[in-house]
């Protein structure tokens, strides 16, 4: 298996508990230049709130979406979205990646932020 697979392997695990709790849940994906984060309703089927790297206001305050800073910057914005969607407490889902680097600097955030999980 190539590192791809691995990932997704772990994140299948993850998904199919967080599809029996049915709870609404703070999904990440990084890629070498950006990072994404969306929240998603408890069925799966709609995003409740979202943030990214590619956006024009994120893009003005962190030139660089591939680091520590622009992951910290995505974390605090998305935890404002979802509070103003009137979601206060998430399951994180970390796609499969480890909990490290830009993805622990992006829960952290949103922790600050104001979101629970």
């Amino acid at each position: 298996m190539d590192k791809k697979q691995v990932r997704l392997r772990r994140a299948r695990k993850t998904r199919a508990k967080l599809a029996e709790l049915k709870a609404v849940r703070l999904t990440v994906f990084r890629s070498n230049l950006h990072i994404y984060a969306q929240v998603l309703s408890g069925c799966g089927s709609r995003v409740l709130a979202s943030a990214s790297t590619v956006e024009p206001e994120v893009r003005a305050k962190v030139p660089n979406g591939g680091n520590k800073q622009a992951a910290e910057v995505v974390g605090k914005l998305i935890a404002e979205r979802a509070k103003a969607a009137g979601i206060e407490q998430v399951a994180f889902d970390r796609s499969g990646f480890l909990y490290h680097g830009r993805v622990k600097a992006l829960a952290e955030a949103a922790r600050e932020g104001g979101l629970k999980f």
